[in-house]
């Protein structure tokens, strides 16, 4: 499965304490690619368990500026997954509806426009009002010696602002219908599938090292506060 858009996945841990250390992961992903980019950050539910995103970057125009630094993977990847089912002109209608704000607050909003676009029509390479005026005018009965004085550009105008069109990029999209139905609510209607999000499986040894660090790092700290007491008491 072709990818659509990437994240780039930081360990928070490591980040607090003046380290980045961070991977690209590729949506649509899967349970084994997420945990190797983990285990490759030092992400091991043991030494550290929290991580967030610094970037997106991808082929579908537009979406990552509605993508935050704390989204959940699994969500991500089930987008992913709807997104990769579309077709060209259903992609690209994505597109021209989310260039203009509707339906991206969240994540959520985003899933449940990729089951809703049959709510919108686009218009491919309809760039501005003259052009809308000119598709539209093709309906009107106007006698042919009249077309080259008819006011393409205030028709489009008026139109666009009649039905609320969004002129894209790509083109004119508008809501043709207002039977916009959520069918996600939540993590919990996502398909078992589409799940990625698990921590690393460390061996045995690997454990045992990862809580010795702790220990040690502990052992660090409490050595460092004993000291500073010590001096600030003399």
């Amino acid at each position: 499965m072709a990818s659509l858009f990437e994240a780039y996945i930081t360990n928070l841990g490591k980040y607090n304490e003046g380290e980045l250390v961070g991977k690209t992961l590729k949506f649509p992903t899967t349970p084994q690619e997420v945990q190797a980019l983990l285990k490759d950050i030092c992400v091991d539910g043991i030494r550290y368990e929290e991580f967030f995103i610094t970037s997106f970057d991808g082929d579908v125009l537009g979406l990552y500026d509605y993508l935050g630094e704390y989204e959940n993977l699994d969500e991500l990847n089930h987008l992913a997954c709807l997104l990769s089912e579309l077709d060209q002109g259903e992609l690209e209608k994505f597109e021209a509806v989310i260039d203009g704000g509707s339906h991206t607050s969240s994540v959520a909003d985003l899933i449940n426009l990729t089951q809703n676009l049959d709510c919108f029509e686009f218009y491919p390479d309809i760039e501005g009002e003259e052009d809308l005026g000119r598709y539209f005018m093709e309906d009107l009965a106007i006698p042919a010696e009249l077309k080259d004085y008819f006011d393409y550009e205030a028709y489009g105008r008026d139109v666009s602002i009649n039905e609320g069109g969004h002129f894209a990029p790509g083109g004119y999209v508008v809501q043709t219908s207002g039977d916009f139905k959520e069918y996600y609510h939540g993590p919990q209607d996502i398909p078992p599938e589409h799940k990625v999000l698990s921590f690393p499986k460390l061996s045995i040894r690997e454990q045992i090292a990862a809580y010795k660090e702790i220990i040690d790092s502990s052992s660090l700290e409490g050595h460092r506060q004993i000291s500073k007491k010590e001096r600030e008491e003399r």
